[in-house]
């Protein structure tokens, strides 16, 4: 097969090689000086020189002028050929045009009220889409960007922020100056032209000369100033103490550099220590840090005050008498209005004047010193006490206030919840000579309002895939509190058709799209609690434990086969932090049933187990597969992923390992079989904000699974016992959150290059790995409103672990296994670009890669790069939702 270039540029008419060079003067001629008016001037660039210790990125942040972006897409020459289709003139009389339409029809509706308001609708959409053309251009200009003009006064305005920025990490001596050099930069076609055809500028040219300006910023930093921090101040015993215990979390150290930002982050944090230590009134604005240049040069002496609330009276602790939890908040003034209204049908004058009152509510119950109250108690008063932390006889505290929020929010229980505090009258008794004054009480109120008990979510949509449109719908119902412990049962259903490529229904090995049926249905039930023999739950309340129990059965209908995945699962799931999950699962059981296989997919794998040793024929047979599992989650960022954050999963699993005690006997009275595995995987992802609208985010993730012991085969003609992987535990590359470029679950393995029957190369089948080694690295930008742009490429394989021999000692699939001298030869490689519409609530994302190194192909075809569109190589499409990583 000939690279693509070399078979169609042939093809090609003489006038269409013209194509580069008519558009290398195209370029040459769109100017972006026909933008600007008489004086101004383009700016080209920004640097900024002379950083050594202070932060490059920030005081380039702060430039109040940045060229125009170039990367990935030229804002500004976008901005140029949308402004010449831009008529101005045009689009006012259009706008007048619509007014007066409008005016019109308006005044023919009357005083039909409905019509009005629709034609007032229809008016203001019109007029504002023309006013949006108006004031920043049409959608062309919109997706580009105006050019900047420079302006000396935003230069004067930065200087002026990066000097004080500077000043407020510790450089009191900095100096920023700025320069900006005017120069005139000719197009590649202009200076080629100008080589050859050399003579005297003309005075357009002249004119055109010093009309891109370079801003550079020379920054002298100076030595900075370093702390010397002084003894507090603070005439307040009771506060001082509580300081002195908390100076090891200090965030100011000893000769460290002088930061602003830091001292205000101590200032946060001293107001939150006082707090957490029972000073409910206490605020920042009573701590100051002083700094003193003169004492020493180069030197700052700080030193913390805090004041008291006023002359001769101190700080105030408080205790929370009484904790009341009202479960129904809300209900009441729905009563009333429901009242209310059965007084107004009544049609008296007097009753129109009666707003009934409730009084209090009738149902008040003590439970582990929390006085509940509701109308009527629906939830468990015991369990709703654990997740509360704030108790009677405790000391004010900031930490457990928000710690019963977050705990109560997880329940899922309520639409809202909050904390909130009354002061018990009782005036302070204060000594100026540092005396604590007498405690004050408080009075905790916490009125949550109950969710919905059901709530019910569709969703609609499709796949492409094998150039057919796959339609699936899922519906989940969701029921809160079923059983009065606050639990959550979710039923979820799921029914769809997916294309797929068969060779089965062709006799002559052709690709055919077929749809393939996939059935699904899920319930769950989540406990918020642990559910142990044992009483742990007040010890383990802040790590927000839950136990799930969960059933899933699913059922797929193939050309191939027909396939049943039934798995039960046992978990526990608490909290460590905000952002850090663990989930054990003591008891997994998963239940394989093969309904049906094709003659010609049971000839397939036994042609796959007897020349490449491969167990895939196993994985079709009736088996069941209990384990255990654990699995850490870390994840800082958020849904719309604009964070700089991190991403770390760990997954443990082992399964089968009493199967010894029973397989035999399970196997002859059921027909089941029983493996025994090991399973791990890691997955860690890194997030950079590198502007407030551009990212760069890149992956690594892999898995190891590996059988612990032979199986027996029962198959008479089959000599050996191999190690096998459930089908479901292996680990698969392609697809559109892995290597973008491969089809799903078709990568590997190694550098094996599969084969059918026939001898053709295999580019459809599955093909399962031990070993699992992958990368991606994708930068994100804005391209225009909701819609993103991305740029990536990925890179991995799967490998064997546990290949089989021949009786010569080679391996039956030359380069599946995985090898520490060759593996890396045996990475493959894609690349691509992407559209993410993002809707906030839901983002939808189309990706288009192609393969540049293929390490299955066959020798000599590695490069598939070279075979770009052709069959080995297609243009991928992927669309998902959701980022990819």
């Amino acid at each position: 097969m000939k690279p693509l270039l070399s078979t169609y540029s042939s093809k090609l008419r003489p006038w269409r090689r013209l194509g580069p060079v008519l558009g290398l003067t195209l370029l040459a001629a769109c100017s972006p000086f026909k933008l600007l008016r008489p004086g101004q001037r383009l700016l080209s660039r920004v640097e900024i020189k002379g950083v050594e210790q202070a932060d490059k990125e920030r005081l380039t942040a702060l430039a109040q002028q940045k060229p125009n972006t170039q990367f990935p897409l030229p804002k500004l020459a976008i901005y140029q050929l949308g402004e010449r289709f831009y008529d101005s003139a045009r689009i006012k009389s259009k706008l007048r045009t619509i007014q007066t339409e409008y005016a019109e029809k308006m005044k023919a509706a009357g005083t039909d009220s409905a019509r009005l308001g629709k034609l007032i609708g229809q008016r203001e959409r019109k007029v504002n889409r023309k006013q949006l053309a108006l004031d920043k251009g049409n959608a062309i200009m919109r997706l580009g960007e105006a050019p900047v003009v420079y302006d000396t006064a935003m230069t004067r305005r930065s200087v002026e922020q990066m000097t004080t920025f500077l000043r407020s990490q510790g450089f009191f001596r900095a100096r920023v100056e700025a320069t900006d050099t005017a120069r005139y930069r000719r197009g590649f076609l202009a200076r080629t032209l100008g080589a050859v055809f050399t003579g005297k500028a003309d005075s357009l040219d002249a004119a055109k000369r010093y009309r891109r300006v370079t801003v550079t910023y020379s920054i002298k930093e100076g030595q900075p100033f370093l702390y010397r921090l002084q003894t507090p101040s603070i005439p307040d015993s009771g506060v001082a103490a509580v300081v002195r215990r908390g100076q090891g979390a200090t965030l100011l150290k000893e000769n460290d550099r002088y930061n602003e930002e830091l001292i205000g982050q101590e200032r946060t944090r001293l107001e939150t220590l006082l707090k957490n230590a029972g000073y409910f009134d206490f605020r920042q604005q009573y701590i100051t840090l002083e700094a003193d240049t003169s004492y020493e040069k180069f030197t700052v002496r700080l030193r913390t005050f805090i004041a008291n609330p006023g002359p001769n009276q101190g700080h105030r602790v408080y205790t929370v008498k009484q904790v009341r939890f009202i479960t129904d908040a809300g209900v009441g003034r729905t009563l009333r209005n429901a009242a209310g209204d059965t007084l107004r049908r009544a049609g008296t004058p007097g009753a129109l004047r009666v707003r009934p009152s409730l009084g209090l509510r009738t149902d008040t119950t003590v439970t582990d010193s929390i006085r509940f109250a509701a109308y009527e108690q629906k939830f468990s008063t015991s369990l709703l006490a654990r997740k509360v932390l704030v108790r009677p006889g405790q000391r004010y505290n900031l930490a457990n206030t928000l710690q019963t929020q977050r705990l109560l929010a997880d329940l899922d229980m309520f639409r809202f919840n909050t904390v909130n505090y009354r002061k018990v009258a009782d005036p302070p008794a204060a000594d100026s000579s540092g005396l604590h004054p007498s405690t004050g009480e408080l009075v905790a109120v916490i009125n949550a309002s109950p969710a919905p008990k059901f709530s019910e979510t569709t969703e609609i949509g499709g796949t492409f895939v094998a150039n057919l449109v796959g339609p699936f719908s899922n519906v989940r119902l969701k029921t809160r509190n079923p059983f009065g412990g606050a639990e959550v049962l979710e039923i979820g259903l799921r029914g769809g058709f997916e294309g797929q490529l068969t060779r089965l229904a062709t006799t002559d090995n052709s690709l055919t799209s077929v749809y393939t049926t996939q059935l699904g249905a899920t319930a769950a039930l989540v406990l918020p609690q642990f559910l142990v023999p044992f009483k742990t739950n007040h010890f383990l309340t802040s790590y927000n434990p839950k136990t799930r129990f969960s059933l899933s059965e699913t059922f797929v209908d193939r050309p191939e086969y027909t396939r049943s995945n039934f798995e039960f699962a046992w978990d526990y799931i608490w909290q460590r932090s905000v952002f850090h999950q663990y989930v054990f699962s003591p008891v997994v059981i998963t239940l394989v049933n093969t309904l049906r296989t094709d003659p010609a997919f049971d000839r397939r794998l036994e042609y796959y187990r007897d020349t490449q040793g491969s167990s895939l024929i196993r994985s079709f047979s009736k088996q069941i597969e209990p384990s255990f599992s654990f699995t850490s989650l870390y994840n800082s960022n958020d849904f719309t992923q604009t964070r700089d954050a991190r991403y770390l999963r760990l997954f443990a699993e082992l399964g089968g390992l009493t199967r010894h005690l029973y397989k035999d006997a399970l196997f002859e009275q059921t027909g089941l079989n029983v493996y025994d595995f090991a399973r791990f995987s890691a997955d860690y992802r890194r997030y950079y904000r590198l502007t407030p609208r551009t990212y760069f985010a890149w992956r690594l993730n892999g898995g190891v699974v590996h059988a612990l012991t032979r199986t027996y085969d029962p198959d008479p003609e089959v000599k050996y016992d191999a190690y096998i992987i459930p089908y479901d535990k292996s680990f698969f590359a392609g697809g559109s959150t892995s290597l973008r470029a491969w089809a799903p679950r078709r990568l590997g393995p190694g550098g094996y290059t599969p084969r059918l029957v026939t001898g053709e190369r295999d580019l459809i089948s599955e093909q399962p790995g031990e070993l699992l080694l992958e990368g991606s690295a994708e930068y994100r930008f804005p391209i225009y409103s909701f819609i993103k742009g991305a740029v990536f490429t990925d890179f991995g394989n799967v490998w064997g672990l546990q290949e089989r021999k021949n009786k010569d000692g080679e391996y039956l699939r030359p380069g599946a296994q995985f090898q520490l001298n060759t593996f890396y030869r045996q990475i493959a490689a894609d690349a691509g670009f992407g559209v993410r519409f993002d809707f906030t609530f839901l983002i939808l994302r189309l990706d288009v890669a192609t393969k540049i190194y293929d390490p299955t192909a066959p020798t000599g075809q590695n490069w598939a790069l070279r075979y770009f569109n052709s069959t080995a190589n297609p243009i991928a499409f992927n669309l998902g939702i959701g980022y990819p990583f």
